[in-house]
């Protein structure tokens, strides 16, 4: 279930302010939130979605591309025949890319640290439902654009406000914390690899010690902006690319983006 608190900015603010404080946001309720979870969040991050699984299983061999907000890498290595670079803003879930032998670096979806036009394709899976406002979840869909050569694919997933009937989530606002809870068993080992837990920029309205007595359980609550139906499309139009396939599946709107 979704937290109560829901992450909506003031859209009555100067630009500058409002982009200001979206900024501010997101370095507390994402940034830091996966610096301390990512041994954790790790673990619960193996299995390829089906969508994208097929999308890098399609594409032509010796394609070049950049996964942007990789996590811990898990779609690196889907298709061997490819060669994905890997990017995130999270220090600790890069470092656990690199013990895997994967070619990654720290990077910001908005500002990515890379040439126009370098690849054949980019994905976005996840990441951009992060961003709190309109314009800097439009401006990392043309960071995507921007990087990837004419006719290249991007693929992008986005969380659902339209949760299926079996989904353990229901929203009622689009703009939400979402609660990330560490088990009282895997504690030890966020503490010893993240090493961040007693960091004095993970603040107390990040990191609630008010640990639940019976289960022991920590929680981090995450920024989410949930995409309704039409909403991820939207966001594309009058970009410089058309939509190639869009669909949903598994709780996520997702769009493949080819470049014009």
């Amino acid at each position: 279930m979704s937290s109560a608190s829901s992450g909506e900015i003031s859209k009555n603010l100067d630009p500058n302010d409002l982009n200001h404080l979206a900024v501010e946001k997101e370095e507390e309720y994402v940034h830091k939130v996966y610096d301390a979870i990512a041994p954790h969040f790790s673990l619960t991050r193996y299995k390829p979605w089906p969508v994208v699984d097929d999308f890098l299983n399609h594409l032509s061999k010796g394609s070049f591309g950049t996964d942007v907000g990789c996590g811990n890498g898990k779609y690196i290595s889907v298709n061997k025949d490819i060669f994905i670079l890997g990017n995130d803003r999270s220090k600790n879930l890069i470092e656990i890319c690199e013990k895997k032998g994967f070619e990654v670096l720290v990077g910001d979806a908005c500002n990515l640290p890379y040439r126009d036009s370098i690849f054949d394709f980019a994905l976005s899976i996840a990441v951009i439902h992060h961003f709190s406002t309109s314009d800097r979840r439009r401006n990392a869909i043309i960071e995507l654009l921007r990087i990837v050569k004419k006719k290249g694919k991007i693929l992008i997933f986005c969380w659902a406000f339209e949760q299926t009937k079996l989904s353990k989530r229901k929203f009622l606002e689009q703009d939400q914390f979402v609660t990330w809870k560490i088990p009282k068993e895997n504690q030890q080992l966020s503490i010893e690899d993240s090493k961040l837990q007693n960091h004095s920029f993970v603040s107390k309205k990040l990191k609630e010690m008010d640990i639940n007595n019976q289960t022991g359980e920590i929680c981090y609550k995450r920024y989410y902006h949930l995409f309704k139906e039409g909403e991820l499309e939207s966001l594309c139009e009058g970009l410089d690319c058309k939509i190639f396939k869009n669909g949903y599946d598994k709780d996520n709107w997702w769009v493949i983006l080819e470049k014009l």
